[in-house]
This record gives C-alpha cells, sequence and structure tokens, in this order.
C-alpha cells in the first residue's frame, strides 16, 4: 500500500489539476459586449445545472484538505466520503477508507472500501485495509483471512504491511494470536529480514518463546551475521549473557567490519563490567560518530587521559560527516585536554538542531569567562535567556550560570538578579535559593540571605549544605550565636569529616570567644584542604591569639593561593596590616 505522504501528494497534485481544468474557463480576458439588436440566440436561454455542495467534489476535496491542515480528521473523513460518492478516482475511495479508519468509523470504512474495490483497488492494499477494519471490530477470524490473503501475494513489502497492520492493533492480545498463527517458518519468505522483524514484533508483544524460536530458526536457516546478532540480543534480554556473547562473537567473525555489531557487542561487554575489553574490540576497525562516543565514554570514565587525546586525535582525522556528527564531544574534549579555543571553535560548530546545542553554548560561555573575555559570556548567556524563553529547563541554567560567573567575578549583584530571574522561573527551586543565599551573604545582605536559606530548610528540612550555609551566615555575622551553634552541629553530625563544616565550626568557637578550641578545628581543616578562606579564619583567630608570626605566615600562604581573595583583603585591612 502506498506511504499516506505519497497518497497526500497524489491528491493534492489530484486536486490541483481540477483547480486548473475549471479555472481556465474563469481567467479568459473580457471584452464589451457589442450593441446588437439580434433577437437572443437560443443558447443565451440556456440554464447550466451546478451540482449541489454534498456533491461537488471539488468542493469536498477541499474542504477535506482545510480540514487535514487543521488535523480535524472527522470533517476530512466526512469530506472525502462525500466526495468519494461523486468521483470514479480509486484515490478518493482509498482516501476516505484511510481516514474513516483513523477516525474508528467503522460503517464509513465499510462503505469506502466496497466502493474502492468497484473503482479497482489493488487486491494487496484491499486486504491491509479490510484487515485493518476487522481487527478494528475484533473480528480475529476475518483480520486472520485478510492478512493471510496479504502474506500469501507475494508483493514485495507484504511481511512489512503485515507488521504494520498488527502494530495498529490496540488489543495487543489478538495482534499476537495473529502474529503467531499466521508468521510461522513454514509460512514466512525466504528473507531473513522478515524472520528478525517477525521476531522483533514477538518480543514487543511480550510472547518471549516465540521471539526466541524465530530467532533461532532465522540463525540456523540462514546463518548471516545480522540473525546471530539479533539472536544474540533475544538471550542477552532472558539473561544468558555468556550465550549471547557466544552468539555475538560469531557474528561479528562472519561480519568483523560491521559497526553496528561491534557497538552492539560493547554494549553486552559494558553491561558485563568488562570495560576493557570494551574499549579494546571498539579501538579497532572502522569508526564512526557513534564508535567513537563510545570510546570517549569508556576512557573517561576510567580517567584515561592518554586515551582520551588520542580518541581526539583520531577524530580530528575523521571524514567530515564524521566531525560535523561528534562537534559536541570534539569540543568536551579539547576541553578535557584545556585545548580552549578549539573547544570554542568545536561548540561553535554544533548546530542548532542538534541535542547539545544549548549544552555546548553553556560550555563556550564557561570558557570565555575563563579567558578574560567576561562580557562575551554574558552577553552569550543573555542570547540564550531569550532563545530558550519557552524552555524553563534550560531558561533555568542559563540564568544559573550566568549568576555563579557572576559570583567568580565577585559581582554579587548581578549574581542576586541572576538567581532571582531563575527563582521565576522555577519557584522555590532549592539549588537556586541556595546560591542567592550565598550571593546575599557575600554582599553583606545578611537579612536576605538567612530568608533564603531558611527558606530552603524549610523546603528541604535538615539539608547539611543549607544548615552549614546558614549557621555560618550567622556567626560570621555575630548574631544568634546559639542558633547557628545548633545548625553547624547538625552538619558536623551529618559530615563529621568536611573541612568546609569545619571551618564553620571554628569560626562560630571564634565568635564564642573559644579561641584555643577555634585553633585547633580550623588548623585541622587547613591541613585537610588549604582552602583561601579557611587560612584567613586560621589567620584572624592566630592573630587574636597574639600569635601574629603564625598568623602572617598563613596570611602569606594565602595571598599565594588566592592573591586577589576578598577576605584575606578585608581582614589585613581591618587588622590594620
Amino acid at each position: 500500500m502506498r506511504s499516506r505522504a505519497f497518497k497526500f501528494k497524489q491528491l493534492r497534485h489530484f486536486t490541483a489539476v481540477v483547480l486548473v481544468v475549471l479555472g481556465g474557463c474563469a481567467v479568459a480576458p473580457s471584452r464589451p459586449a457589442p450593441k446588437v439588436n439580434a433577437s437572443p440566440q437560443p443558447l443565451a436561454r440556456l440554464v447550466i445545472a451546478t451540482p449541489d455542495t454534498d456533491h461537488d467534489v471539488l468542493a469536498q476535496l477541499l474542504t477535506g484538505e482545510l480540514a487535514l491542515g487543521h488535523t480535524d480528521l472527522k470533517t476530512a473523513s466526512d469530506a472525502y466520503g462525500k466526495a468519494m460518492l461523486s468521483s470514479n478516482d480509486p484515490r478518493v475511495a482509498e482516501r476516505a477508507t484511510s481516514l474513516a479508519l483513523a477516525v474508528h468509523d467503522n460503517v464509513a470504512a465499510r462503505r469506502a472500501l466496497d466502493r474502492w474495490q468497484l473503482l479497482g483497488a489493488q487486491p494487496v492494499a484491499m486486504a491491509e485495509a479490510r484487515a485493518g477494519l476487522a481487527i478494528a471490530q475484533g473480528d480475529s477470524a476475518e483480520a486472520k483471512r485478510q492478512l493471510e490473503l496479504l502474506t500469501s501475494s507475494g508483493a514485495k513489502d507484504a511481511w512489512r504491511t503485515f507488521g504494520r497492520v498488527l502494530l495498529g492493533d490496540s488489543d495487543q492480545a489478538q495482534a499476537a494470536q495473529l502474529l503467531q498463527s499466521l508468521a510461522t517458518p513454514k509460512r514466512l519468505p525466504a528473507d531473513p529480514q522478515a524472520w528478525l522483524a517477525m521476531s522483533e514484533l514477538g518480543d514487543k508483544f511480550n510472547q518471549h518463546a516465540y521471539a526466541v524460536g524465530i530467532a533461532d530458526a532465522a540463525m540456523q536457516k540462514f546463518g548471516t551475521a545480522e540473525t546471530y546478532a539479533w539472536a544474540a540480543q533475544v538471550k542477552f534480554k532472558d539473561g544468558d549473557h555468556a550465550g549471547a556473547r557466544a552468539l555475538l562473537q560469531k557474528a561479528i567473525a562472519k561480519a568483523p567490519q560491521n559497526i553496528q555489531l561491534r557497538l552492539t557487542y560493547a554494549g553486552v561487554l559494558t553491561d558485563a563490567g568488562e570495560y576493557a575489553e570494551a574499549s579494546r574490540l571498539l579501538d579497532h576497525g572502522p569508526q564512526n560518530a557513534d564508535t567513537f562516543a563510545m570510546r570517549a565514554a569508556l576512557a573517561a570514565r576510567n580517567k584515561d587521559a592518554t586515551a582520551l587525546a588520542s580518541i581526539y586525535q583520531q577524530m580530528q582525522q575523521a571524514a567530515p560527516d564524521v566531525r560535523e556528527r561528534s562537534a559536541y564531544l570534539l569540543g568536551q574534549l579539547a576541553e578535557m585536554q584545556h585545548r580552549d579555543d578549539e573547544a570554542l571553535a568545536w561548540y561553535g560548530q554544533v548546530g542548532d538542531d542538534d541535542a547539545h546545542a544549548f549544552d555546548a553554548d553553556l560550555h563556550s560561555a564557561i570558557i570565555l569567562q575563563s579567558q578574560g573575555k567576561t562580557d562575551d559570556a554574558h552577553q552569550l548567556l543573555e542570547q540564550m535567556q531569550t532563545d530558550y524563553l519557552e524552555q524553563p529547563a534550560q531558561l533555568r541554567q542559563a540564568y544559573e550560570v550566568d549568576a555563579e560567573l557572576y559570583m567568580r567575578d565577585l559581582n554579587y549583584a548581578k549574581a542576586e538578579d541572576a538567581f532571582s530571574h531563575a527563582l521565576q522561573v522555577v519557584p522555590n527551586d532549592p539549588g537556586l535559593l541556595y546560591g542567592r543565599g550565598l550571593a546575599y551573604a557575600e554582599a553583606d545582605q545578611i537579612d536576605q540571605a538567612v530568608q533564603d536559606f531558611q527558606q530552603l530548610l524549610k523546603i528541604k528540612p535538615g539539608d547539611i549544605d543549607a544548615s552549614n550555609a546558614l549557621g555560618f551566615t550567622l556567626a560570621d555575622a555575630n548574631r544568634d550565636l546559639p542558633e547557628a551553634e545548633r545548625l553547624i552541629n547538625s552538619a558536623r553530625s551529618a559530615k563529621p569529616d568536611d573541612p568546609a563544616i569545619a571551618d564553620s565550626w571554628g569560626w562560630l568557637q571564634y565568635r564564642l570567644g573559644h579561641l584555643d578550641q577555634a585553633v585547633q578545628t580550623l588548623q585541622s581543616s587547613w591541613l585537610a584542604r588549604k582552602d583561601a578562606d579557611v587560612g584567613v579564619h586560621l589567620g584572624e583567630v592566630l592573630w587574636k591569639q597574639g600569635r601574629k608570626q603564625d598568623a602572617q605566615r598563613v596570611f602569606e600562604e594565602v595571598r599565594k593561593l588566592d592573591p586577589h581573595n576578598t577576605a584575606l583583603q578585608n581582614t589585613l585591612k581591618r587588622l590594620h596590616l
């Protein structure tokens, strides 16, 4: 049976021809009528009968096409049903049949089928349509009879059409019964693809024994790489991983250059945790975008920088279509190797219709900011905020990255604004509340910071990061210290070895006047992780203890770690250093 798109084009052409023929009479140039006094001619008194709308084929075809343009299938079906009664074109009846079946109007479908057959429908197409009607009516016996006619016709696409009819059956049990009764080894053609398709249908209809039987029979009958591969997949689904591997090895032995087979086998090996063997399998033989992607994923999983660099080099020399499809992956690989300019170039080649287009732009903005091109980075993110205005998930992320880059620039007012815009898209989002709370705290807007952290704890009671952030903010502001102690202690209990929480606890002890305890805690945190802010806190406490040389030494280390650290500059200024 012709495809829906093909039939539609034919009917469009058919309608256009009718319009041209009828329209030709209407476009002849007009002339002034001569003034003659002759008596009226007989033809002047002739009255031409015009059909009413229901019997006007052209009008009904136009109505049907307009309805289809508005996806109004019921109106289109009615219009084509009327058009076919006045038309001798079998294509109109065929279209009427398809539309009636689509809107589940079985009476109209039967009427259209009879008209189509009368006008000379092809037997194969008629069998397909009558099978579809029988299935819709739940008449399994008639559906079987029609499908038997279809599959016995010898038509090139008979079995493909058979599968399409079964897939359209809303009653899966009925479809499975028809499949097993008709698609038997005795009836299937000498075409391995048909056997594999029927086995796959059985698998789709949860008829596992049938799927396995047809897959094994196809493997024995044809012995092709594809039949071995499908039998392996069926075994793998059944939990027989060893059997699946054995069959895949045979498949690859028959077609060692088949990329899809190698990918399938590599997937089986990966599922079994044999990552190194999967990598070795893919490293050799023809390559395409999919093999490169899987190899890169395996190398990244193993943190194999050498392998990633090698894959990047190979991909740069790959065919143009492979590079085009893999632009985002190439950008990632370049970025991993700190080849920022190359990464930007690859990300710039990711097409707008690529699934990774959004991520490519995000990565580009982050790279631009790291290169000191801050204005370019924020300009790109602002453009993304316009482009993804109607896609909340992407819009939220674009605002969040924008805010984080402003935080790196110490531009807290802009960061707050970006976080606030994101929160308008996704109100009460925990991550955004946490980020904006940090921005408020850094800008010494303590009340707003406390409000965001408290709101976050209402949404996620006991959240460790929020508890620590709120506790530290209160301690740093030297306010409500008992509440700060409760919050930080709760976070410490959950993560006793976390250096950031230890820093908060040490700073709280300083605020409480427990200098020895503060030094002990902060020194442990400083030794565990040389974080600049922890060093600033430790240095200040040491200074307050009178250990000025020790404090100066710590401040100097902090200066080497982060020469532009704001906390260090503020502390040194406060201590008159």
